[in-house]
């Protein structure tokens, strides 16, 4: 799996959030691409309650990346109360995207007997960050991806990356994305459609179900510029948010806008997926098109009073 750059050109939670204990993952249904559901097998849950693991897998077709036959999976396990680590599988080889926590990803990975080959980091908040040191313990020859201009708050990193650098990983071209708003040095990472596998999102907490994260370090120009990087993808591009936001973010969005219709089935559905323990995500960039405001948001400006109103929200 080749992972050095082939070129280079020139809402989430506090960044403080403590580490919490193993325990806090929830065990809950997994459901694949097919619609079959069967039981988790990860750790009991704590007291904080959390979303359901949701696993999507892209079927290979004939033309399938020449690395390997079998198919590109995606897994994401709910960890602390809101949050989702993602783990991308190809064979017995595994990439996790930003892990809050370790215990959950390693049980997970040993009992498919998986190897750990990469990391990948979005941004630095403890919250997306914390398990890596954990998992390098075990997998000390696993690569770490991050923007390299953030290394002094992520000093693990051993393959420092930059929005316009293009990789290979798990058979599949990679694209790094720069997408500052809630952090200065925020990524996402994106997977073109290839060899019959759908294209895939992975944007950590700037695009949300419905939402984007709070904007901690950028400007509003700065997150307008990168949703609409981001929407401007594949309108069939799976969107693997971090967290479990999407029930909120479109109860604020029906009181803004009460005769959106678009909006308002989005949300009922959603409330019944919430009211059987489903995960929302992956939503898609046709979706968020549809019925994202601060996506819908016609300028810089529209959107930080959208952003500044969504922050005083409490429902």
């Amino acid at each position: 799996m080749p992972l050095s750059p082939t070129s280079a050109p020139p809402e989430g939670a506090a960044a403080t959030a403590a580490a919490a204990p193993a325990s806090a993952v929830a065990a809950a249904p997994v459901v694949t691409a097919a619609g079959s559901s069967t039981a988790s097998d990860t750790p009991a849950a704590g007291n904080a309650p959390a979303p359901a693991a949701s696993t999507a897998t892209a079927a290979a077709a004939a033309t399938a990346p020449a690395a390997s036959s079998d198919p590109f999976e995606v897994t994401a396990i709910p960890v602390l109360s809101d949050n989702y680590v993602f783990v991308l599988q190809r064979g017995s080889a595994a990439v996790v995207v930003d892990p809050a926590l370790a215990a959950p990803v390693v049980a997970w990975l040993r009992r498919r007997r998986l190897e750990l080959q990469a990391v990948l980091q979005t941004h630095h908040h403890n919250d997306h960050i914390g398990g890596t040191p954990e998992l390098l313990r075990h997998w000390p020859g696993a690569a770490v991806l991050a923007n390299g201009a953030d290394r002094e708050r992520i000093p693990f990193l051993t393959l420092p990356v930059a929005g316009g650098d293009q990789l290979e990983l798990l058979g599949r071209p990679l694209q790094v994305l720069a997408v500052p708003g809630h952090t200065r040095w925020h990524l996402a990472f994106h997977l073109p459609a290839h060899g019959g596998e759908g294209p895939e999102l992975f944007c950590g907490d700037t695009l949300f179900a419905a939402g984007c994260g709070r904007l901690f370090e950028g400007t509003p120009a700065q997150m307008f510029a990168s949703l609409r990087l981001l929407t401007d993808l594949d309108p069939a591009t799976r969107v693997w948010c971090a967290h479990e936001y999407t029930e909120a973010n479109l109860r604020w969005a029906a009181q803004q806008q009460p005769a959106d219709g678009a909006i308002a089935v989005r949300l009922q559905r959603v409330c019944e997926q919430r009211a059987r323990g489903e995960a929302t995500i992956p939503s898609s960039i046709a979706l968020e098109r549809a019925t994202n405001l601060f996506v819908r948001a016609a300028d810089a400006e529209q959107l930080a009073a959208l952003r500044r109103h969504k922050d005083g929200w409490r429902g």
